[in-house]
């Protein structure tokens, strides 16, 4: 890997009028714009994010514009930007990648605060200071724009809008992720932090901010989200498809490596993280349900529509009834693994069989519930509509869904609690 480094050489710049006199001679916010083959924008792209940030921003800045072996006149231009304005830089990797992009940079960099956003400025200016500003103060150690927070305001397609919720929503399921927005091209975090997260983050691409983001939230870390504006490329090159096939390929390696504790995320929460808060107890509502209700709910959201899809898909081979219990089945299975590691917080292998076994029996309660419905429906209505059926299918999976969830936190993953000492209250 060859690294060009033009502007310079301290990445610092003389203190502008109204700079803290703490920022002197040394750099706050260091902001990467990777890009790859973006001759066309680069040039006012930067102009305009200097522009603004030369303009008022209370704090000291270099724009580092990260270059993914680019075979356009990509480098020239950032070399010509970086000779022309003090507070802009540049390095060139001979590798593309994103998150290799950022990882070289942000390693290298004397800066407090790290950020990036995209070349094509999708997300208003605007969210820079209160994205930054928390990290500062030493209030949250990483910070993220969000397109799907209240407040949000935000301007693209059906299909990119479908493709980002439903992605979230995976990492809700899957993940057990809390951050609203993984993919939004606008983040910051605390050089401290980054130091210590970077070495375990894998990714290269673009899920190096879900990767990220998902080791500093179980690291209890504080991750803060600021609304954003947003507007939406047309031009951008980003291939979806591509780029969610790679994701989903992150989110079960992320997810296998946290169910077998293979990344030292208590290490890292010792050094850096906040320690779990302990809620007071609420009468008649066991500790743990908000939590667990919240997470069996995405799960669940999850296994409706894959149910669903997978009876549409074989509904024409093997009818409704058949179509209905192989989809089931197929669920059935997912739903418990799923629920056995992140809902209830079941580890490794100890009864792992009897969990699944006890799960085909709250799974036959379910196809009794959903096959019951079906037939019901042959019986009142012959040759209903295909969409009576998977709305008939889906009311059932509801109801089957609620029972699931009584029958196992009270019988498959009920905690055997052992008695408490003489003396001590129990926890409730």
């Amino acid at each position: 890997m060859t690294t060009v480094v033009a502007g310079p050489a301290t990445g610092t710049h003389p203190a502008r009028p109204g700079a803290r006199p703490s920022d002197r001679g040394r750099t706050v916010l260091d902001i990467v714009v990777p890009v790859l083959d973006e001759e066309r924008d680069l040039e006012s792209s930067v102009r305009r994010l200097h522009a603004f940030l030369a303009s008022g921003f209370p704090y000291s800045f270099r724009i580092t514009v990260a270059d993914n072996a680019s075979t356009d006149a990509t480098p020239q231009i950032a070399q010509r930007l970086a000779a022309e304005i003090d507070e802009v830089r540049t390095v060139r990797l001979e590798q593309k990648g994103r998150g290799r992009a950022l990882r070289h940079v942000w390693s290298g960099s004397d800066a407090d605060v790290l950020a990036y956003c995209d070349v094509d400025l999708s997300t208003d200016l605007g969210a820079l200071l209160p994205l930054v500003a928390p990290l500062v103060s030493g209030h949250s150690d990483l910070a993220i724009g969000t397109r799907l927070g209240r407040g949000s305001r935000v301007v693209r397609g059906p299909k990119r809008e479908f493709i980002s919720r439903s992605y979230n929503l995976i990492l809700r399921g899957a993940l057990s992720a809390r951050f609203s927005d993984a993919q939004c091209g606008f983040k910051a975090i605390r050089s401290d932090v980054a130091r210590r997260l970077l070495p375990l983050v894998e990714d290269t691409g673009w899920f190096f901010d879900t990767e990220l983001l998902v080791l500093a939230e179980r690291s209890g870390l504080r991750i803060h989200e600021v609304p954003v504006d947003w507007v939406d490329d047309p031009d951008s090159s980003v291939d979806v498809v591509a780029t969610a096939v790679a994701d989903l390929k992150g989110v079960w390696r992320v997810g296998r490596a946290l169910a077998t504790g293979a990344l030292p995320l208590a290490e890292v929460r010792a050094q850096l993280g906040r320690a779990p808060l302990a809620p007071p107890a609420v009468p008649g509502v066991p500790r743990a349900m908000p939590f667990q209700l919240a997470r069996f709910a995405a799960i669940g959201v999850a296994s409706t529509v894959a149910n669903l899809l997978l009876f549409l898909a074989l509904r024409g081979m093997l009818g409704p009834i058949a179509a209905n219990v192989v989809a089931l089945l197929v669920c059935a299975v997912a739903n418990t693994a799923l629920n056995r590691r992140f809902t209830f917080g079941v580890r490794g292998r100890d009864r792992a069989v009897t969990h699944q076994f006890q799960g085909l029996i709250v799974f036959a309660l379910g196809l009794v519930l959903t096959t019951g419905a079906l037939a019901v429906l042959g019986a009142v209505a012959p040759g209903a509509h295909l969409a009576v059926e998977a709305a008939v299918i889906v009311g059932a999976n509801l109801v089957a869904t609620v029972l699931r969830f009584v029958l196992f936190r009270s019988w498959v993953f009920r905690t055997r609690s052992t008695a408490a000492p003489l003396g001590k209250a129990t926890a409730a």
